[in-house]
């Protein structure tokens, strides 16, 4: 009877004919007797200050009366939408998202037949995947001979090009500060508001060292593709700068200083009550997660990247006259285009607009711009790169470069309303997603093959192995994509394991694993490629690099299996069993062993940062070293 009435009053919630929610009066009655416990928690109530530690809280998180119960009010609006059913249907407004059974929200039928259905598509993919790889791939009709030499060292780099070197200290320098803030934020999962000890909430609390965190990440990755691309440039030009090349480098990478500082200050004020909140999401923090700079910030980012493709059009455009194939050219100007371009959907929405309506356009910038556009620029960057090392011939180099970009555009595009399954949508968009997300996994199954492809080219030509660091770090992007974005993003991807894990640490798992395995190795291997051959008279330090390199790559397995995933996968029981609320409650995440866990973790986080400081020095080493260091070698190296 009890569970019946409980369903009754929350799902049974109408909204009458002047556009006013109803509610009964034991609900209201509810929502009074819970309001002052979030008032409270927000606020400075002694009694709640374990609690606040708990959930990495800061003390006094928001001074101001008024907006803990505007906070409060926020909660209940969101809650209403969760547990109240959409007109003419028996699913509410979020489809039943989250689970909790006292209510009867549980898993529609539809999001069990597609969950099913996308099974089916990923095996049918695979299947037709490897049916066409066997039957329809065709061997070279003549073998590629490579060059004795390595044919980039033929042409003298460009001002524009030795200019490069400084984004490659920058790009360490963001990642370094990204990792060390990362252990940081780690550690507030054991101490809520210390750092062994020593209080440091008010300063610097949770809330703003994951915004750093996060941002930083996005910026070195970014920079480094951004370098990739001007780095090519020239080369597409037929070996020359286009005039005032090196100037638009130059400006670009301090536009880059000036938006990572003056965002990340302006997002510490805003956190720290400094800014009055009408500035928060203009200037401030906007509060969306992998778009939390404020709009100003935000603009002039996209305004960085305009003028990027600015100057990689000024020198792929004058390509295109020239004789020859134009098709690889072609798609490699296509993807720089993207990339220039569709950051600005994290324009289409505004301060107030309505949340289902801004996850739309926030996933446009994180899973279309991030996970598509990048990937394909850089998948026909390393065909672009290939081609001109003689490595393979142009038709081989664009007809992968153009399956690739197909496979991952096939499912990524419409594949990004997997995303959006809870979000306030219907459920056309969750079959789209379904189906489509479950065949962005498929191209991932052979990229095993693609892994020792390019571990082989090392192996074809003397010159080859000096180029050994680089080639490494895309091998590893091989194996994380096939692992963190394949695996990984395969079991939280379906609408009905999304509907259980969504949140819990198996997200976690996943982020971590393939945004730093794939884009933040394609990073260090572009970083390195480029520092190669600004610097050819220097070699590699084989100590310093491969231990970066591997403690990386260690670091990173053992965050996955020593805490994320089996903590992950606990959370993903309780969430089953007993509901989301208890698999994220202070009470379920307080467990000893589930501390003892995230404090084991922080051996694999030392490891990553010794890793993340390797390869650093190995940059720095390239960029400032003098011709007396060790591993100065004035015979120009790279054409043994």
């Amino acid at each position: 009877m009890l569970n019946a009435q409980l369903k009754k009053e929350y799902r049974g919630s109408a909204v009458n004919d002047k556009d006013q929610v109803v509610l009964s009066d034991t609900r209201i009655a509810a929502m009074n007797e819970i309001a002052p416990y979030y008032i409270g928690l927000y606020g400075n109530e002694p009694s709640l200050q374990k609690s606040r530690e708990n959930f990495a809280m800061k003390n006094n998180t928001l001074p101001n009366l008024e907006d803990r119960q505007k906070l409060t009010n926020f909660f209940f609006w969101t809650t209403w939408m969760a547990s109240t059913n959409r007109p003419g249907t028996d699913a509410t407004y979020t489809n039943n998202w989250p689970h909790e059974p006292l209510i009867d929200n549980v898993p529609t039928s539809e999001n069990i037949m597609w969950s099913i259905a996308s099974v089916v598509f990923l095996i049918a993919g695979v299947g037709f995947l490897i049916w066409g790889w066997s039957f329809l791939r065709k061997e070279e009709d003549v073998k590629q001979v490579t060059p004795d030499t390595d044919p980039l060292t033929r042409i003298a780099l460009t001002p524009s090009q030795k200019a490069l070197a400084k984004y490659g200290v920058l790009v360490v320098a963001l990642f370094v500060f990204q990792v060390f803030i990362g252990g940081f934020v780690a550690h507030y999962t054991v101490e809520g508001q210390e750092f062994y000890g020593i209080p440091v909430a008010d300063f610097f609390p949770y809330s703003l060292v994951r915004t750093w965190h996060i941002q930083a990440a996005l910026f070195w990755i970014a920079t480094a593709f951004l370098t990739a691309g001007l780095f090519l440039t020239p080369f597409i030009n037929g070996g020359k700068d286009p005039k005032y090349q090196k100037l638009g480098v130059d400006i670009l990478w301090f536009a880059l200083i000036i938006v990572v500082v003056g965002s990340f200050v302006s997002q510490y004020f805003a956190i720290a009550g400094i800014m009055p909140a009408k500035y928060n999401f203009w200037f401030g923090h906007q509060g969306y997660e992998f778009i939390d700079l404020g709009r100003f910030w935000q603009i002039l980012k996209w305004v960085g990247i305009l003028f990027w493709l600015v100057l990689m059009t000024r020198g792929c455009l004058p390509a295109f006259k020239q004789e020859g194939d134009k098709n690889l050219l072609a798609i490699f100007f296509a993807s720089v285009v993207c990339v220039g371009l569709f950051y600005g959907a994290g324009l289409f929405y505004g301060e107030r607009t309505h949340l289902t309506i801004m996850e739309y356009w926030r996933w446009w910038v994180v899973h279309l711009w991030v996970e598509g556009f990048f990937e394909v620029f850089a998948t026909v960057s390393l065909a672009f790169i290939f081609y001109n090392l003689g490595l393979v011939n142009k038709k081989i180099a664009t007809g992968s470069a153009i399956a690739s970009a197909a496979l991952f555009m096939l499912g990524g595009v419409p594949g990004t309303f997997h995303h959006l399954y809870y979000s306030g949508t219907t459920t056309p968009v969750m079959a789209i997603g379904a189906s489509f997300s479950a065949l962005e996994v498929v191209p991932l199954v052979v990229l095993g093959y693609e892994g020792y492809e390019h571990w082989s080219l090392q192996r074809q030509a003397p010159w080859m192995n000096k180029l050994k660091w680089p080639i490494m770090c895309f091998v590893a992007v091989a194996f994380w994509n096939m692992l963190g974005a394949g695996v990984l993003g395969f079991m939280i991807n379906p609408p009905v394991s999304l509907f259980y894990l969504q949140g819990l640490n198996t997200t976690a798992a996943h982020s971590h694993a393939a945004l730093f395995g794939v884009y933040g190795f394609l990073a260090i291997g572009f970083i390195l490629l480029v520092m190669r051959y600004i610097r050819p008279d220097y070699i590699f330090n084989e100590n310093l690099i491969k231990t970066g390199f591997w403690a990386l790559n260690i670091g990173l397995v053992l965050m996955l299996v020593t805490s994320l995933l089996p903590i992950g996968i606990y959370q993903a029981y309780a969430s089953m069993t007993e509901g989301l609320w208890y698999a994220r409650s202070e009470g379920f995440l307080q467990q000893d062993f589930l501390q003892t866990l995230r404090w084991i973790r922080t051996f694999a986080d030392v490891i990553f940062i010794v890793g993340a400081v390797c390869v650093a020095l190995q940059v720095v080493k390239f960029a400032f070293a003098k011709p007396s260091h060790s591993n100065y070698q004035p015979d120009n190296p790279v054409n043994d």
